[in-house]
């Protein structure tokens, strides 16, 4: 038996949130999850493309039929690479030696072998789901979970379409989902370099806080004065939902779904789901085009960290820059060692409380907590209007 969290120093520990390799505590904990790997429109039918996630070096390719799949990354004959091979029906074949594999990782064809294999060849194979234009990977043991606690009901409602989004952070993931309970960071953050609408209706008022735990995660108030009162809905292990201002003035405010998937310990892939009050076609493109769809905060770094400059940005893309500041200006990996918490740091030490419980379980070989999604939606309402302070 391994030695217990209690006897483990704080550096220890910290490091313990970061890791996502296989075999890691982590990694063994965010396995039990299904997590975003890639937009449903960026790979097209009978194409394939290089992935990673979690650490593992991936293929990604859709088949002939539109099914996507999930392989390893490498053949096993020669372990080049195999997203530059070609897709034959629902198969994708090595463009080396001409090695195919089915979408469980299976080498179904050794077109130069002359003895049969007394044993199957197979590299990794993952089942894969798409969900609101994101396609979704699970990456841990059998029996897989059903898809159901990354499904959030504003996203599956009559009268809403959603907008997906992805974008890279060269930093650790667990910052962005140290971030997401933060909620005091909402008053300073989001009104640095440039004052849009979530940061004017917000205010910099510091708000009361409460956590809570939830079947699902983690529930958190954050009222401010003139009953402004925000609720965020977080759900295990690295999902966010808030709502937030509309890209066009004067729409009602978004729903927002996000996902920071750890690419590896020092990178990071957000998947952002927007989901708005829209079904016309026409509004609908309307409202894409100003969702800064193309930016990425870290094709910006220097603008940002050394000018101080937001440009060019719509009011979903002016969040997320303020957000990337805060948050890769951490360090690639935060040094928690030499963090000062303080009370209004409640959510993040109440988050770490449960993840160490959750590794903690990990590394003693006990069952962690089975996670479920809310029955009910929390009720994610918009501030109201607020006068001037």
């Amino acid at each position: 038996m391994g030695a217990t969290m209690d006897d483990l120093s704080k550096v220890e520990q910290f490091k313990l949130l970061t890791e996502t390799a296989p075999g890691t505590p982590m990694g063994k904990l965010l396995r039990k999850f299904w997590h975003p790997i890639a937009l449903i429109d960026d790979l097209p039918r009978g194409k394939a493309q290089a992935l990673r996630i979690l650490s593992e070096d991936l293929t990604l390719y859709r088949g002939q039929s539109g099914r996507p799949y999930l392989v390893g990354g490498r053949c096993a004959h020669r372990c080049t690479v195999l997203h530059t091979g070609v897709i034959q029906g629902e198969q994708i074949r090595c463009m080396y030696h001409g090695w195919r594999y089915d979408g469980t990782g299976l080498c179904t064809d050794i077109p130069a072998e002359k003895q049969p294999r007394t044993r199957p060849i197979k590299i990794a194979g993952y089942p894969v789901h798409e969900y609101c234009g994101v396609i979704f990977a699970y990456l841990g043991e059998e029996p897989v979970p059903a898809f159901d606690l990354p499904r959030k009901h504003v996203l599956e409602e009559q009268g809403r379409s959603f907008i997906p989004y992805r974008s890279v952070w060269d930093c650790n993931w667990f910052q962005h989902v140290e971030n997401s309970l933060d909620a005091v960071h909402v008053s300073f953050a989001h009104l640095w370099g440039s004052v849009g609408e979530f940061g004017s209706s917000v205010t910099a008022s510091i708000p009361d806080l409460s956590y809570s735990e939830t079947p699902a995660g983690i529930r958190q108030v954050a009222t401010r004065p003139n009953n402004n009162v925000r609720v965020s809905d977080w759900t295990f292990p690295n999902n966010n939902h808030v709502v937030s201002p509309p890209a066009i003035k004067g729409d009602p405010w978004v729903h927002i779904s996000a996902w920071p998937t750890p690419i590896d310990d020092t990178s990071t892939v957000r998947f952002v789901i927007y989901s708005v009050e829209a079904t016309d076609p026409a509004k609908l493109a309307a409202m894409k085009a100003q969702y800064d769809l193309d930016y990425s905060p870290m094709h910006h770094y220097d603008e940002l960290f050394h000018q101080g400059v937001i440009a060019g940005v719509n009011e979903a893309g002016l969040q997320n820059a303020q957000d990337y500041v805060a948050v890769r200006g951490q360090g690639v990996i935060c040094d928690r060692s030499q963090e000062n918490l303080s009370t209004s740091d409640a959510g993040v030490a109440f988050l770490r409380r449960i993840f160490l419980r959750e590794l903690e379980a990990i590394r003693l070989g006990r069952p962690t907590k089975q996670w479920s999604r809310l029955e009910h939606a929390e009720h994610l309402e918009a501030p109201p209007v607020q006068a001037a302070e």
